[in-house]
């Protein structure tokens, strides 16, 4: 209330300055006001300033599901044609030069590019890329190419490196040029109109056809990719709008406008049967408006967390055995931030679950393990393959209700045979609007986060050692959501790069330290011989002395910190190098803990997000004081 009335003096305060007829003032007076008046509409200025990025995400706010109104865009952008291989770069086969069809001669040189990657190793990998690659090629050519091991790929491998290495090697005039053209394709194709405002698009290109990588152990690994055409597309817009024309020779698959939906096209991957979508960019108005509603459900859970817990654990001793898997599902879900299972794209193989689709395979009990009781070891593939391994100590019921729905079954049956992901999702709706397993992940990882830095952050470190801080925190919510990743295959050299500069600055401070020592003795050697001579306390030499002890002691002081520093980025290298914290940062945790931790404890908000984050979220950093609490 009194920043109100503060606000409503101020403009009183400056209408009473600025009013007609001017008064006379004495000379001191006159400044005074003078200055008053300037510093009241600078303030006025600034005040009405922070008050605009809020509203940019609090302004017309639709309840009906309409996402807009008025929607134009130039449509996808698609991957330029392929371009044949030099008469000089051959294919081999037995050791014989063989010149393939256009179409299987691009899909040779998506193998050939990663002749040098740990895919191309793999059983997996090379037999569906053959048995793709057979398809596209002419009879002809099925007819002489059985064998994936007698062909010779390297001098088309060669050629796409040394390709690589010409286009680093560009002039700076040529790299302008491609700057340039970049420029103007992301200026034509990058941007769209939305309600008459100009918003930045995504992905506004196409996928490259190539080869399929997935994540893990995919089972699909090394299938062809094909080439997305203007009749796979289709094209959402505004009706009053001018349809964006196709490639020349070509046409739509369909045209449509649905404004209860953000994407500007789509269109559905051969891999497995996926929709992809061109999307606005993060930092567009839409994109942050559903951010902040996710996280708000989140905090929505907050209030009601406890009393979902006290019934679900409840429900543990239930007579239905229905309500008793559901609240053991339920306590998976909260505690160790499974997802609910059944997520499977259409067409997917690969044999994940979730935690409704566990099977009794899938876990393993132990009475006491490693000092602990009651103790749950999972162990299954979970989203994108990524295998989920852990063990972890139950409440006592849990574990007497595992065993239960253990008996009389199979490896290879449900654990949760009374219960589906729908049915569960519908609980959790009943339980509050809005509210599905994700919430919980969402809800969990950025709870943690909150509670881990105010454990870890002291105040009074630098900060390089509150980054630290927040990665370790970070990295506790990552461990939660099973956000792993294979170590880089470069971290032994670069953390041998690193270790190279840690032993150089080492060397760096014991020469300083060395020099400072050597300064302190020269200075007091000097000190006794001009003591001896003349008690002149103005000596000239005797300032020189002291200043240059003064200039080995800052020496010391700033290599010292930079020695620290170095540790900290070891260390936390050495620590992230299986666990993927970008996951985590950018689709769990609400990003108002960061802005508000970054400026409660003066660390640029820089070390926690790139440019590109920033603009993703800049409703958050917008809104967030350092008091915001999730």
């Amino acid at each position: 209330m009194w920043r109100r009335r503060g606000c409503w003096s101020l403009a009183l305060g400056l209408c009473w300055l600025s009013r007609r007829p001017p008064v006379s003032y004495e000379p001191g007076t006159a400044f005074l006001c003078s200055f008053l008046t300037v510093a009241l509409r600078r303030f006025y200025a600034v005040h009405q300033r922070a008050k605009i990025p809020r509203a940019r995400w609090e302004e017309e706010q639709r309840e009906d599901g309409v996402k807009w109104q008025q929607l134009e865009h130039n449509g996808p952008y698609f991957a330029p044609p392929y371009e044949a291989l030099p008469d000089h770069v051959c294919f081999y086969y037995n050791g014989k030069p063989m010149k393939l069809s256009l179409a299987a001669e691009e899909i040779a040189t998506f193998y050939a590019k990663m002749l040098d990657h740990d895919y191309t190793r793999k059983g997996i990998f090379q037999n569906n890329f053959f048995n793709d690659w057979t398809k596209e090629m002419t009879p002809e050519e099925r007819k002489k190419i059985k064998e994936l091991g007698r062909c010779n790929f390297e001098e088309i491998h060669k050629h796409f490196v040394e390709k690589l290495e010409a286009r680093k090697a560009l002039s700076k005039e040529e790299k302008q040029k491609l700057k340039e053209e970049a420029e103007r394709i992301q200026e034509k194709y990058g941007y769209c109109l939305i309600d008459g405002h100009r918003e930045k698009i995504g992905n506004f290109k196409t996928e490259p056809p190539g080869l399929f990588r997935g994540r893990g152990d995919h089972p699909k690994m090394g299938m062809l990719k094909k080439r997305i055409m203007p009749e796979d597309i289709i094209i959402n817009c505004s009706k009053d709008c001018a349809i964006p024309p196709p490639p020349a020779g070509h046409k739509w698959k369909e045209v449509r406008c649905d404004n209860t939906v953000t994407w500007l096209a789509s269109w559905t991957e051969n891999i497995q049967g996926s929709i992809k979508y061109v999307m606005l960019n993060p930092s567009s108005k839409l994109k942050g408006e559903k951010d902040w509603q996710k996280y708000e459900v989140a905090r929505r859970l907050k209030g009601v967390v406890c009393k979902i817990r006290s019934q679900y654990r409840a429900d543990w001793k239930s007579k239905e055995m229905k309500k008793r898997q559901r609240s053991v599902a339920l306590y998976f879900i909260d505690k160790l931030a499974l997802r609910a299972g059944n997520e499977k794209e259409e067409g997917e193989t690969a044999d994940t679950v979730g935690c409704c689709s566990l099977r009794v395979e899938h876990i393993t009990l132990h009475p006491r393990l490693d000092g602990k009781e009651n103790v749950v070891e999972f162990d299954f593939l979970g989203k994108d393959c990524i295998r989920y391994y852990n063990k972890v100590p139950v409440e006592k019921q849990v574990f007497k209700n595992l065993k239960l729905f253990l008996e009389n079954k199979d490896p290879g049956e449900d654990l949760f045979d009374r219960l589906s992901t729908a049915t569960l999702n519908k609980h959790l709706q009943d339980l509050m609007d809005g509210l599905t397993a994700k919430v919980f992940r969402t809800y969990n990882a950025s709870i943690t986060l909150q509670e881990q830095l105010e454990a870890l952050t002291n105040e009074d470190d630098n900060v390089a050692a509150k980054f630290l801080s927040y990665n370790r925190a970070n990295r506790a919510v990552a461990i939660l959501c099973n956000h792993q990743r294979a170590t880089p295959k470069t971290f032994e050299k670069s953390m041998q790069n690193l270790q190279a500069k840690i032993d150089a600055k080492k060397d760096q401070l014991a020469d300083a330290k060395a020099e400072l020592k050597r300064a302190k003795a020269d200075h007091k050697a000097k000190k006794d011989v001009k003591s001896k001579a003349c008690d002149c306390t103005d000596d000239p030499s005797k300032i020189i002395s002291h200043s240059a002890v003064e200039k080995k002691r800052k020496l010391v002081e700033k290599t010292e910190e930079q020695l620290a520093k170095l540790n900290m980025q070891a260390t936390d290298k050495e620590e992230n190098k299986q666990i993927a914290l970008g996951t985590s940062k950018l689709n769990y945790l609400d990003p108002r803990i960061s802005v508000a931790w970054c400026k409660k404890f003066g660390v640029p908000i820089e070390k926690i997000y790139n440019k590109t984050q920033r603009e993703k979220f800049a409703w958050a950093i917008a809104m967030a004081n350092e008091d915001f609490e999730f």
